[in-house]
């Protein structure tokens, strides 16, 4: 039984080793026929031609456009802080994060109660110091009278002491009688002295008592002003922001209680490079009022607002690089301090250059222009200003010549091509459409639909477009994103 086992193996293994022997054979014979086989028969390999669509070159005059993105602010917006301490007793129906409030409306009244005693109380010592401002008057005009009197009385006095002096040196009077008179004119002078003495203490008073009646007069303006800061009030008309309060509670002096923004005066802050900023000043170094737009997307409808460079910061921040430059916009509806815009800058226009794909320009600066036999041709540019998808080239020589418009791998230097024109290169491409399935249209209108964070008037925008027979591009893509698509 071993023996045939092994018997048959050996057969096996034997018929194996023929076939790969004839299998071998086979293939060294056809490979020999394949070497000598006619070759007369072949033809030559023909040259690859390319279809590329071409334009042509003419020089214009474009307005460049810069791209930046910037930062929405309000150059109008003031602190609502508490200017005394205390409960809040009276609020604002209104007085909530996004209402509108009118200058000079009463927002926070917090208990007045403390600053209204201190107000009586001032007003009463006011009182009290008018009425000695009278006395003191009073007093002056009876010590006046009071000298006055002093002084006639003197005067009889002297006449007297001269009527006895002039007796006793005609040997008449006696000597008693003219001391007696001198003793008179004496008391007369000490009563003057006296009278003299207490109308001074009386101008005093009137000194004093004017003083005092300042002082009260600044008790009740201070006391009034205290009572004034028990109530708040919007310093211009405008929104509130940031409320963090309400009725009852409790509050101390300088504690922030909102902000109060005004939504007319916007203004746009947006860092540029140093390049750049060099191209919105002129020779003086002073800042062009170009013109701007900035533009906010709201599920791709924008809502857009124009405007003009206003300044420049004075320094650049530590950490920072550029220039911070600020444009003023002028009516901008739904937009709101901190909102994240594009901003776009109308820079002064150049002459002598064409706008044209940015796919039309190589990694090595070099565009394919169409040569003799329609081959290609790498030719240098000056590349002047980048544009999203575009780049503005300065035309130079290259001025009616045509060129590659988008350029791929398989163009290059040498190669032949089949021209598609399609006109000149003068002006922005336009807007990039695409059909839609009547599955993926509907997802995207249904989208919109249900969307809350969309206004009205921008989902009506927005569905308009969708139900047209094409769609911008654009817009599905920022859709699309925003659905997870």
């Amino acid at each position: 039984m071993r023996f045939l086992l092994r018997s048959l193996a050996g057969l096996f293994l034997l018929a194996l080793t023929i076939a790969l022997l004839a299998v071998a054979g086979a293939t060294l014979r056809s490979a020999f026929e394949a070497r000598n086989a006619d070759k007369g028969n072949s033809r030559p390999a023909e040259e690859r031609v390319f279809t590329a669509r071409v334009i042509t070159l003419e020089p214009s005059r474009i307005a460049p456009e810069m791209t930046v993105f910037g930062e929405v602010r309000s150059r109008r917006k003031l602190e609502l802080r508490a200017a005394a301490a205390g409960q809040i007793v009276e609020l604002a129906p209104d007085f909530a994060d996004g209402a509108v409030v009118a200058a000079g409306q009463l927002l926070v009244r917090i208990d007045p109660a403390d600053a209204q005693s201190a107000r009586d109380l001032a007003r009463t010592g006011l009182r009290e110091a008018e009425a000695e401002v009278r006395d003191a008057a009073r007093a002056l005009e009876l010590a006046q009278a009071d000298l006055d009197a002093a002084k006639a009385q003197a005067a009889l006095r002297a006449k007297a002491l001269e009527r006895q002096t002039g007796l006793a040196g005609r040997g008449i009077g006696t000597a008693a009688d003219l001391e007696t008179a001198e003793l008179a004119m004496s008391n007369a002078r000490q009563a003057i002295v006296s009278r003299r003495q207490a109308l001074a203490e009386a101008e005093g008073r009137v000194d004093r008592a004017a003083t005092s009646l300042d002082r009260q007069h600044l008790a009740l303006a201070e006391a009034e002003r205290r009572l004034a800061e028990t109530e708040l009030r919007a310093g211009f008309s405008g929104v509130l922001s940031g409320v963090t309060v309400v009725a009852g509670g409790l509050v101390a002096k300088t504690e922030k209680l909102g902000e109060l923004i005004d939504p007319t005066t916007l203004e746009v802050a947006f860092r540029v490079s140093t390049a750049q900023y060099a191209r919105l000043i002129d020779e003086a170094g002073r800042l062009r009022p170009l013109p701007v737009r900035a533009a906010l997307d709201v599920f791709g409808a924008d809502l857009a607002a124009g405007g003009r460079l206003a300044r420049v910061d004075a320094a650049v921040g530590e950490g920072a690089s550029g220039r911070l430059v600020f444009a003023t916009l002028g009516d901008a509806p739904g937009f709101r301090p901190g909102d994240f815009v594009t901003i776009r800058i109308a820079e002064p226009p150049l002459d002598g250059v064409a706008l044209v794909p940015a796919v039309a320009v190589g990694s090595d600066g070099t565009v394919l222009a169409l040569g003799p036999d329609d081959r290609l041709e790498a030719v240098p540019v000056e590349l002047l200003r980048r544009q999203g998808d575009d780049v503005i080239l300065a035309v130079d020589a290259l001025q009616g010549r045509e060129i590659v418009v988008e350029r791929t791998a398989l163009l290059g230097a040498g190669i032949r091509v089949r021209p598609v024109r399609g006109g000149a290169a003068t002006g922005v491409a336009g807007e990039a459409l695409i059909d839609l399935t009547p599955e993926r249209r509907a997802a995207l209108i249904a989208f919109v639909e249900n969307s809350a964070a969309m206004a009205e008037e921008a989902k009506a925008r927005v569905l308009a477009k969708l139900r047209e027979d094409r769609v911008p591009a654009e817009i599905v893509e920022r859709l699309e994103s925003r659905m997870g698509g």
